[in-house]
């Protein structure tokens, strides 16, 4: 989930001219958003959903999810587990992050996938463009992902990932705040914060 710069796309290379322009708008969207919360649902398949919160800011952000809370910095990244009150110290490394990086949701189409359009669906009074993302990436865990838009606003709806082990993770967006005010101190993780907590440090 990077807000990144939007660069140009070889749209015969990676996709049909129609994933590409809404890809295109998707990503234009959010590069404009300065910072961001949202809350959403992630449901794992066979499982019951869970929620889960993304506060974003530049490279910096705060995710909550799995029992589990992880602040970066952009320097460091630092992953509460509240069962254990245990918190793991690495430094950050933004090819590592994987899924659970929410400042990659909106720009991670433009490397190491092709894309094509799915369908058009109608969900509630909303009207869906469903594009589904494949990897070419051999090294990656990720097999597939499928990305709803809102034909409106071009705002993520939703997005499922099918990974190579066969397991599939579905997110849906329940709320979305844009431009929050949230200051840089809200991202590092502060032990005082947490009393007794055991700190491991991996770096």
């Amino acid at each position: 989930m990077l807000v990144a710069s939007l660069c140009c796309i070889d749209a015969s290379a990676q996709g049909d001219k129609k994933s590409s322009e809404i890809l295109e708008a998707m990503s234009a969207r959010y590069q404009k958003i300065k910072s961001f919360k949202a809350v959403f649902t992630y449901k794992p398949t066979g499982e019951k959903p869970l929620k889960g919160e993304a506060t974003v800011k530049g490279t910096k952000f705060r995710l909550k999810m799995a029992g589990q809370e992880i602040f970066n910095d952009g320097k460091l990244m630092a992953t509460y587990i509240k069962e254990t009150n245990e918190v793991n110290l690495q430094d950050f490394d933004p090819t590592q992050t994987g899924d659970l990086d929410p400042t990659k949701i909106y720009s991670a189409y433009k490397k190491g996938f092709k894309y094509k359009y799915l369908q058009e669906k109608k969900e509630g009074a909303k009207t869906l463009d469903v594009v589904e993302l494949t990897s070419t990436n051999k090294n990656s865990q990720v097999d597939k992902v499928q990305i709803e838009v809102e034909k409106a606003t071009r705002a993520i709806s939703s997005w499922k990932i099918f990974q190579k082990n066969g397991q599939q993770v579905t997110y849906k967006v329940d709320q979305f705040q844009p431009d929050v005010k949230v200051a840089d101190s809200y991202f590092a993780f502060n032990t005082k914060d947490y009393p007794g907590v055991e700190v491991v440090d991996l770096r």
